[in-house]
């Protein structure tokens, strides 16, 4: 009885031992890991700008490649991710991933963009802090683009793929207009629904001229 005991006592031991280093894996080096990725897009793409003549434009992205940055000061004047082409699984682990199927970064339509809420460096983890008239502002390194947002967060099922229409459903908006829509998952650790946030762009300025309003502290 004292072997069956023992024994057991050690499995358990055993098994709550893996399950923290999962739990360490999930939390920390998985977002280490995606932490240095997202440096290193944004480290090509400005070396990228900085070394062409002819700055590159969003319209001449392909899947799975980086072709914007995002800065949002609401969640900290130091918070930037790139911004790739495509929302698969993969591009997700890289940075924010723009939905194809959506409108050109300051374009006529809805320009829409996910991010994962935790693990991989948890771009979005601070989403429900974000309020209207908060500024959302990318730069394709040609252009600043700085976005005002409208309303959200906004809970809805992952199903719900109206939120990212031209004239997205519940945004309030009522006529075509350059939009923008963020996603992420809720809750928190979960993925049974999603928050949404829409914004209208307000502003673009060319990058010669310096950082926009909303970067400057």
């Amino acid at each position: 009885m004292r072997v069956i005991v023992r024994t057991v006592s050690e499995l358990c031991i055993t098994v709550g031992t893996v399950i923290v280093l999962f739990v360490v894996y999930v939390l920390y080096w998985t977002g280490v890991r995606a932490d240095s990725v997202m440096d290193d897009q944004i480290d090509a793409l400005q070396e990228q700008w900085a070394q062409e003549s002819v700055r590159p434009r969003v319209s001449g992205a392909t899947h799975g490649e980086p072709f914007a940055i995002m800065y949002i000061p609401r969640l900290g004047f130091t918070w930037n991710k790139p911004v790739l082409e495509g929302t698969g699984t993969d591009t997700l682990k890289k940075g924010l991933g723009h939905y194809t199927a959506t409108a050109r970064l300051g374009q006529q339509g809805n320009f829409s963009v996910a991010g994962h809420r935790r693990t991989y460096g948890d771009p979005f983890k601070d989403f429900p802090k974000l309020r209207r008239g908060d500024a959302v502002v990318l730069t394709d390194g040609a252009t600043w683009f700085t976005y005002r947002i409208d309303k959200g967060p906004y809970k809805t099922v992952p199903g719900d793929v109206a939120v990212i229409d031209p004239v997205p459903r519940a945004s309030g908006y009522t006529r075509p207009g350059r939009y923008l829509t963020l996603t992420t998952c809720e809750p928190e650790w979960g993925h049974s629904h999603r928050l949404i946030v829409w914004a209208h762009l307000d502003s673009t300025q060319p990058v010669e001229a310096g950082q926009p309003e909303a970067l400057r502290r």
